[in-house]
């Protein structure tokens, strides 16, 4: 027996060779480019995009989508389920934000940011509110593991969204319904209420046309009269709404704060192994004061000072991460993900005591040698701080 033949045997083989022919058929050819990897990676892999808004369309009354395009040489590839990291200057701040890319892969003339109105969202009011046509950005190169991968993740999938949540997911299912790939899929996406539904005509019509592609809303504020579903993503709901036997399929997460610890604890009741649940970074948390592990009698409107290696000096609060003051007061670092995950932004602390909530992913030597990410530190004490 040969070792093709050996191979075929290999659970997940064929799924991988069905993706190899849609790639083949739908992804770029670099062979013509050989001897060139600088000036590919650059292409695929660029350190920052220059992009301009071509079009603005309203999704609901509180939500638009920023049609992207490039200023200048073509945009890079990237994964459905991906983010971009948007660079604005606002009121004299400097400061950046994550918006998941909510158009398909296949797409390659343009992305898609959908941008939802958040309380006291100072980077949100500023994109919907006074962004036009023309406007230009820069962002980084998409990012971010939120992905499916077919030989972890199989193709039968769950996707849990609230909210904004549902962008990463559209994606994903532009892409499916697009590539007519053999990707088994059903969303579940918990809304306030109905007139704020995002892309639900495009999710029906998408499900009408695509039987291996199916949604349910679930409502929590339905008006008067509705017939669908209503209340939160419970695990007897989502056993009334999949059937069957939950084997095999794949849960991703991606909603406001709340819903993250909520809906984990239903599919925990479900005996759904975390192996089996992706869960997209959510960024900071509304209120850092109610997250485990805050000191207690520590208020988050104190006022501490931080010092910098520099010799400048700023003031910072305790309820907010590190980074918000930094830029307040003119002073940007590099940062990606806002969520503690990528690590580009971390700073050395040489004095004083931060919290970080749980899931933010330092190394074992950040915390040996005293390293932070100010996306998700908070401080507690007056700091000195290096930055790298």
């Amino acid at each position: 027996m040969s070792l093709k033949d050996v191979m075929k045997d290999i659970e997940g083989y064929q799924e991988i060779v069905r993706e190899i022919d849609v790639l083949n058929k739908y992804g770029t050819d670099y062979t013509a480019q050989k001897g060139q990897a600088r000036q590919v990676l650059d292409l695929i892999h660029p350190k920052k995009l220059d992009l301009k808004v071509s079009e603005i369309i309203e999704e609901t009354a509180s939500t638009k989508t920023l049609r992207l395009v490039p200023a200048n040489g073509c945009l890079p590839p990237f994964q459905a389920g991906q983010y971009l990291n948007l660079v604005v200057s606002a009121g004299g701040i400097v400061t950046s934000r994550d918006y998941s890319i909510s158009s398909p892969p296949n797409q390659t003339a343009y992305y898609d940011i959908t941008v939802r109105r958040i309380d006291d969202g100072f980077v949100s009011d500023f994109l919907l509110d006074t962004v036009g046509m023309g406007d230009a950005f820069e962002t980084s190169a998409p990012a971010g593991n939120f992905f499916h991968n077919p030989l972890i993740h199989g193709d039968d999938l769950v996707f849990l969204a609230g909210g904004s949540g549902v962008t990463p997911f559209m994606s994903m299912i532009r892409e499916a319904a697009d590539r007519g790939t053999n990707r088994k899929i059903h969303l579940i996406y918990g809304s306030r209420s109905t007139d704020d539904v995002i892309f639900s005509d495009e999710i029906a019509a998408i499900c009408a046309r695509h039987p291996r592609i199916a949604w349910t809303l679930v409502v929590s504020e339905p008006p008067a009269g509705y017939a669908g579903r209503t209340g939160f993503i419970t695990a007897g709901l989502m056993h009334d709404v999949l059937g069957g036997s939950l084997e095999g399929k794949t849960f991703f997460l991606c909603g406001p704060e709340a819903m993250y610890a909520f809906c984990r604890d239903e599919l925990r009741k479900m005996g759904i192994p975390g192996r089996r649940i992706r869960v997209e970074m959510y960024g900071p948390p509304r209120d850092v004061s109610a997250q485990p592990g805050w000191p207690a009698g520590k208020s988050r409107d104190a006022v501490v000072k931080v010092a910098l290696t520099d010799g400048r000096s700023i003031e910072a609060h305790a309820g907010e991460p590190l980074m918000n003051s930094l830029e307040r007061a003119g002073i940007v670092i590099p940062a990606l993900c806002r969520s503690g995950e990528c690590s580009l932004c971390r700073t050395k602390l040489l004095k004083g005591e931060v919290f970080q909530p749980e899931g933010v992913k330092l190394r074992k030597s950040d915390i040996q040698f005293g390293y932070i990410h100010p996306c998700m530190a908070y401080p507690l004490s007056d700091l000195e701080i290096m930055l790298l």
